[in-house]
């Protein structure tokens, strides 16, 4: 058994830095263009060539996601872009449309490519199709249970990905048609709209007299609001079972997200290799997790079809027992300078995660400007400001507090 990649997601230059920090084996992000999430922030040219040379000094990967499915007017401008990417050298694209696919073969056939989950890989015929097309890895459907991924590695020999952590898609390995329809922003070409997170109300025109119960609190009901996805849990038969890579979810999502997430599941991995057979899932984990921004948590269809359990009817909203409220820049002369990232005041006591996982608490009993001066609150965004502190913490670990209710 190898230990699997744990594949982090990366919005931007920042959030790269941080996947890699909090132990992330590789990290996926986009460009400009052709990519899923058309307003996650993504990379210039100038950034892509950035990480990619980032990633190779620390000997970690990058993967860049080319998964939308373009029209014959978006067809024109794919050729040059794959060029410089042949140049760049990424280790891998994220491909889904088999056109694209034709033009990644033809213009970076250096690239080794990766199928998206777009493609809606749910069976061993299938990957081994794929894999006998050329492909590196598949990225199987969020759609399958253990016993079906199981089978599916014991009858091909292509690398495959699942997703173990984070939003969750109403549509069948995020097919959807919503955003499209009622916005006209087009989920398959990165402009989802996230439409299935509204409230609706349910009628059935053709079946006069003929009630479905829809169950609502005062704020209504969400019909199409799936839960998200965590499986801290089943990594172990996940292990098992052979899968390559642990994919969490998260490209629009913050630094705090990317850095817990990411500190969670490396740390479960390498208890895992280090003692198998002693293997628990701690509750500080969990607790972590509770921390950052999320839906109800749900282990998607990893028993099989999870049918009403996977949905949160009653709200749309996410929820989270922490806030971030600053990152740790550097420290000097027993000061820590922060960055600051949410309202913080002179006298609250913050929790710092730092890059190895481990977790302190500190009174921020003074604060004090750059220029000197005491200060009673820093409450504009990436104000720099020193606190006292008798150790100091490493560069880019989080600060957070509990989360106001």
């Amino acid at each position: 058994m190898r230990k699997p990649e744990l594949l982090a997601p990366a919005g931007n230059m920042e959030k790269l830095e941080i996947a890699f920090l909090y132990g992330a084996d590789a990290v996926y992000l986009a460009g400009e263009n052709f990519g899923m999430r058309a307003r996650g922030g993504n990379f210039s040219e100038e950034e892509l060539t950035r990480a990619i040379n980032l990633a190779r000094v620390l000997k970690r990967k990058i993967y860049i996601a080319v998964n939308i499915m373009p029209r014959n007017a978006e067809l024109e401008y794919l050729p040059e872009y794959l060029i410089f990417l042949r140049a760049a050298k990424p280790d891998a694209l994220i491909v889904s449309d088999l056109g694209v696919w034709r033009f990644a073969r033809e213009y970076a056939p250096d690239i080794p490519l990766h199928v998206s989950t777009q493609a809606s890989a749910v069976n061993w015929a299938c990957v081994q199709e794929w894999g006998d097309r050329g492909a590196a890895r598949v990225v199987l459907a969020r759609e399958l249970s253990l016993a079906e991924i199981t089978q599916i590695r014991r009858q091909t020999a292509v690398e495959i990905e699942v997703f173990i952590h984070g939003a969750m898609c109403i549509a069948y390995s995020g097919r959807c048609l919503l955003s499209s329809y009622l916005t006209g922003r087009d989920a398959n070409r990165g402009l989802c709209a996230q439409v299935c997170r509204w409230r609706f109300g349910v009628s059935e025109e053709k079946r006069p007299g003929e009630y479905f119960p829809l169950f609502e609190e005062q704020d209504g009901t969400y019909v199409f609001n799936s839960r998200d996805l965590c499986l801290l849990a089943c990594l172990p038969q996940l292990m098992e079972a052979g899968v390559d890579s642990f994919k969490i979810e998260g490209r629009m999502k913050s630094i705090h997200y990317v850095a817990t997430a990411v500190s969670v599941y490396r740390q479960a991995i390498d208890c895992y290799f280090a003692e198998p057979g002693k293997f628990t899932v701690k509750e500080s984990w969990l607790a972590e997790l509770a921390k950052i921004s999320h839906r109800p948590y749900t282990e998607g269809f990893i028993a099989g079809n999870p049918y009403e359990r996977a949905q949160e009817y009653t709200t749309s909203s996410c929820r989270k027992s922490h806030d971030f409220v600053g990152l740790v820049r550097g420290f000097s002369d027993g000061f820590l300078l922060i960055e600051q990232r949410n309202n913080l005041r002179r006298g609250e006591r913050v929790e710092v995660l730092q890059p190895d996982g481990k977790l302190a608490e500190i009174e921020i009993a003074e604060m004090f400007a750059q220029t000197g001066e005491a200060i009673n609150a820093a409450a504009h965004p990436g104000q720099l400001f020193r606190v006292p502190c008798l150790s100091p913490f490493p560069v880019n670990s989080l600060l957070r507090r509990e989360h106001d209710s």
